[in-house]
């Protein structure tokens, strides 16, 4: 009985750690045909450059490995809560793991200094948890902060990825608009032009005119030797 209460209160204390952590930045968790929970990887926001694509694809690889690598008493765990059981030396390390793997990468993608800020900010935090001997590296583990800050490059690259599709679809209606405003339809390329130019027309008709009122010319032949000897015979 007391093996029973104990396992269902330690599933209750995992349940309700997990609803306090961020989601997995690389993994999903569905529900298939038969009711089970399975993983699966996250598609990423459509409309991304292929650098931003590739830049949110290694933050999210990064980030889930430093915090939610391995699973231990039904809590997921990564590096960061390995490395930050070393008393002060491993706290250390963990600042620099995060902002080199995480958020200096998360840089790359020429994110706002609002969202820089909130990164640095998830990473003090974290930071200052850290320090707290043993209860501090358990909510080390729940709080975080690198899963945090690819959340927010996320949801940052999936707005900036929407709004340059709005200015495209705008664009686009702007110019059938002139297009229906000019008479043509819309998509249809303007008419091209003659091949012949002002130029060569006027040449063209003036050489035809040239030749047109040119005269024949005569040919007079002269008479040759023999015609002048059967002249001579008669």
């Amino acid at each position: 009985m007391d093996t029973f209460l104990l396992g269902r209160g330690r599933k209750l204390f995992a349940q309700q750690l997990q609803e306090l952590e961020p989601q997995d930045p690389l993994y999903e968790t569905y529900t298939d045909s038969r009711g089970r929970q399975k993983r699966r990887k996250r598609d990423l926001p459509p409309g991304l450059t292929p650098r931003d694509a590739k830049i949110l694809k290694s933050v999210n690889r990064r980030a889930h490995y430093l915090d939610k690598g391995f699973r231990i008493c039904g809590m997921r765990f990564g590096w960061t809560f390995v490395v930050g059981i070393i008393p002060g030396a491993g706290d250390i390390a963990d600042i620099c793991l995060n902002y080199i793997l995480v958020v200096r990468k998360a840089k790359q993608a020429e994110i706002p200094d609002h969202i820089y800020h909130q990164m640095l900010a998830n990473n003090l935090i974290s930071a200052t948890i850290g320090f707290i001997p043993l209860l501090g590296d358990i909510m080390l583990a729940v709080y975080k902060a690198n899963s945090r800050n690819a959340a927010l490059l996320e949801t940052f690259l999936r707005e900036r990825a929407a709004e340059v599709q709005k200015e495209i679809e705008h664009a686009q209606q702007v110019a059938e608009e002139m297009n229906v405003a000019s008479g043509s339809k819309p998509g249809q390329r303007p008419a091209p032009k003659k091949e012949g130019s002002w130029w060569f027309g006027r040449r063209g008709k003036s050489t035809s005119g040239a030749s047109a009122t040119a005269r024949p010319s005569t040919h007079n032949p002269r008479p040759s030797r023999d015609s002048r000897f059967v002249e001579g015979v008669s």
